[in-house]
């Protein structure tokens, strides 16, 4: 299959923002007065919407986890946004997907506004044609809604011409809400099993790797 436009999600795809991410919940449980959990306990909260993690994973009430959201944001903004690096040979993917003629857009359920700053930080805005991400106010917060929202702006109707690529189950699951293929990447923060059981078309264990499907 020739796929026309791969749209990819940042966090555990293009960077690894590891230390970053779990900096900021361990300062937003600290804060409140939830108990310690180490940096690999924390690991899990890579991928997800935010809101689903603090309610998921520390049992948290709705308003209690949006508090925790916005307390997060704090550490994140000033320090965690930039405790980040970008991928080894994902400025060379990117490159030859691009010289090949493919549109490539970012596909987060980070904000928008962060996935913008990470993208110019990094250098990478150059590669894609748009970078969709959620809103601050929790609306457009899931990856298919996301999805939806970055096939609408870049007027994308034919899904069989595109192509998702991610680290995690979310990423795979929104993606089939449109029919979108899929392809897991096993050097982020999803396990194969995860990718699989969600029905990721492909996998690839490194970046370049990628370029075998598209």
């Amino acid at each position: 299959m020739s796929y026309k436009t791969i749209l990819f999600d940042l966090d555990g795809t293009l960077t690894d923002p590891g230390i970053g991410i779990t900096n900021s919940v361990a300062y937003a449980l600290k804060k409140l007065n939830y108990p310690e959990q180490s940096r690999n306990e924390l690991f899990k909260f890579i991928g997800p919407p935010l809101i689903d993690s603090f309610t998921s994973f520390c049992g948290m009430s709705l308003d209690e986890a949006r508090l925790g959201v916005k307390i997060y944001r704090e550490y994140y903004a000033e320090n965690g946004i930039f405790e980040n690096y970008v991928y080894e040979k994902i400025p060379e993917l990117l490159q030859r997907l691009k010289d090949g003629g493919k549109t490539l857009i970012v596909a987060s359920s980070k904000p928008e506004v962060f996935c913008r700053k990470i993208m110019e930080h990094f250098d990478l805005e150059k590669y894609f044609f748009y970078i969709a991400g959620s809103n601050m106010d929790e609306s457009r917060s899931t990856k298919a809604e996301v999805i939806e929202y970055a096939l609408k702006t870049c007027n994308i109707g034919d899904c069989s011409e595109v192509l998702m690529v991610g680290d995690r189950k979310h990423d795979v699951l929104g993606a089939k809400q449109f029919n979108i293929d899929t392809c897991g990447v096993l050097f982020g923060y999803g396990s194969k099993e995860e990718l699989t059981d969600a029905g990721a078309k492909y996998l690839a264990a490194t970046p370049l790797e990628i370029l075998n499907y598209v």
